[in-house]
Order: structure tokens, then sequence, then C-alpha cells
């Protein structure tokens, strides 16, 4: 053992108590009987061979004890020093059985913290990277534009009216993708607490085509509620959400649908609803999403096309991912090339 600290002084203890007791074995003799050196020395050998015995199993059961308490100080410098891997819990029974659970309990916990911190960095490192790359495009864009007013090389006024809707474009691009990707980057951090409240879905669906009003008309599109019979019967649909999160959620896809679909046409909103869920369809009648594209869509900055829509960031269909599965939810889609592509989000009852 590398400490025997408490061992020697154990062996100390025993050999006063043996020191101490010889003589009062003796006095014990001479007291109580005449006292005769040969009787004398039979009684002690006789206390002192159980005694010893004793001591001896004693002294060995805590020297095997306190070689268990060495081996999981040594385990646990392991940890500290960052070697967390180890080769295989050791079972045993009694306390020294429960200390050795409690620290392979410690170890995991401290692996999976480990893990999670790991998964941490590399999101914040790919969430930095991905905005930095996302934001070189505009950024250069808007210096070219500032130079060109700048330098006074814009003669016409209806060109420099031009430049700076563009300049505002791109300003507005940037805001967006910087707001989504912080809310991202919170709800994936589980910064986000959803209050999930009893809400009527009809009332979200309301307010959600309310906030696209304007770009429906100014692309002649239009947004049709679908509702069976039987939901129609019914005062309310109720759901178990964040009002305002899921709203979010399903403006992003009334846009998505918007900016994918040609003039006049429609994007239609189905609410389904039985004894297992809830859900709600948005299904427009688009260019469609190719099948290999698929499980792809919902990453960040993935887009199926650049010539459509080209100024779409292409983190929209993201955030409402993470937005949906935060509140316990399920985002799923189908698409046929030409035709359409519907986007459907279901929650358990």
């Amino acid at each position: 053992m590398k400490d025997n600290y408490e061992l020697k002084q154990l062996k100390k203890h025993l050999a006063v108590c043996m020191a101490v007791s010889l003589p009062l074995i003796w006095l014990v003799s001479w007291c109580f009987c005449e006292f005769h050196i040969g009787r004398a020395f039979l009684i002690t050998g006789l206390a002192a061979g159980p005694a010893v015995a004793i001591g001896w199993i004693a002294y060995s059961k805590l020297r095997r004890l306190y070689q268990d308490v060495e081996d999981i100080s040594e385990l646990m410098v392991e940890v500290v020093d960052g070697n967390v891997t180890c080769d295989g819990e050791v079972y045993k029974q009694g306390t020294m059985g429960l200390l050795y659970t409690n620290y392979y309990k410690m170890v995991t916990a401290l692996r999976e913290s480990r893990m999670k911190e790991g998964r941490e960095k590399e999101f914040l490192r790919d969430t930095i990277s991905d905005i930095s790359h996302q934001l070189k495009t505009p950024l250069a864009s808007l210096k070219v534009f500032v130079e060109l007013l700048y330098d006074d090389k814009i003669k016409e006024e209806e060109e420099r009216k031009k430049v700076l809707r563009e300049a505002g474009n791109q300003l507005n691009r940037m805001e967006w993708m910087v707001l989504a990707m912080l809310k991202l980057a919170r709800i994936e951090a589980g910064s986000v607490q959803f209050e999930k409240r009893r809400c009527d879905v009809r009332e979200i669906l309301y307010t959600a085509m309310e906030a696209v009003d304007y770009l429906l008309e100014k692309r002649h599109q239009r947004i049709e509620l679908v509702l069976s019979e039987a939901l129609e019967e019914e005062s309310t649909i109720s759901l178990l959400c964040d009002k305002e999160w899921l709203t979010e959620a399903i403006i992003n896809l009334l846009k998505n649908a918007s900016d994918y679909s040609p003039k006049d046409t429609a994007i239609k909103v189905f609410i389904e609803e039985n004894n297992l869920f809830t859900a709600i369809h948005i299904e427009d009648e688009g260019v469609g999403i190719p099948e290999e594209a698929l499980h792809h869509i919902f990453k960040r900055f993935y887009r199926v096309s650049n010539e459509v829509n080209p100024g779409s960031v292409g983190i929209g269909l993201s955030l409402t991912k993470s937005i949906v599965e935060g509140m316990g939810g399920r985002i799923a889609v189908r698409s046929e090339v030409g035709k359409y592509t519907r986007f459907t989000i279901r929650f358990m009852k």
C-alpha cells in the first residue's frame, strides 16, 4: 500500500493494549489468588493467545478494507486526470459494494456530462461557422453598394433607389438569419422553456395566416383552411402547446409554401384530430421536392434549389423542426416533384 498510516496506528494501539494487558492480568492474579509466577504466565498465555488471534484477524480485515479504499482512490485520480473509461464494474458486497456502485454512477454521470459538453461546444462551433459563412455574401454585397454610393458612381436617381432597395433586402436577410440562428441555438441548447397550455388550434392558424397575408397578396396566392364535418361541429379544437412558438413554426411553413409555389395557387391547411393525435397539414401546389432531398430538408441552410427564391436563407424549416420537437411533437414531409409538398405537424394525445 502507498500510504499505510492508519495500519501503523492500529499496530501501535494493539501493542499498547498488549503491554497494558500483561500487568493487569498479573495484578488480578495477585489480588484474587495466591500469586505464583508459573500460574501468572499460564494465565497470560491463555489470555494472550486469543487476543493475538483476534487482533491479527482484525488487522487483516482492515488491511483488505484499506486496500479497497486505496483502489477506489486511484480510480478517482484517473477520472480527475481525464480517463473516465473503466475496464468494468467491480461487484462487492456490503459497504464497499455501495462505495464501488456509487463510484461507477459518478463515472457514468461524468462521462455523460463531458459528452454533453463536447456536443454543446461542437454545436456552438458549427453555429458560429454557419453564421459567419452565411454573412459573407450579404456583407460583401453591402460593401459594394456602400462604395458605389459613397464614390457617387451611380448618377441616375432610379438606379440609386434600386441599389438602396437591394441593400435593404440584404440587411433584412441578415437580420432574419441572425435572429433565427439565435432562436435555434437557444432551443437546441435547452435554454428555451416551452410554456405548454391548452390552446385553440384554429386561433393559432388564423394568427399565422394573418402574418403572411401581405406575402400572399403580393404573389396572388391564397390559403384554404379545410375542416372535416365532424370538426366543424365542435366549438374548439384544442392542443397542448406553446402558442407563440407554434404560431412561429406554422408561419415558417406557410412562408416556405408560398416561396416555392407559383402565382395564383392555393395553400391548403388541413386539421386532423382523432383519439390518438392532433395533426396540422400544410400543402402547397409548388415545384415539389425530389425524393433524394427529403431527408436533408430540415438541415440548416439546406436548399433544394437556388433558382427558386434565391433570397431564402434556408433555416426556417430547421427552426420549425426544433420548435415542434421541443414541444414533444413530430414533423414530417411528403412531396411529389411538380405537384405538391405537404408538411405535417403531429402531437400525440
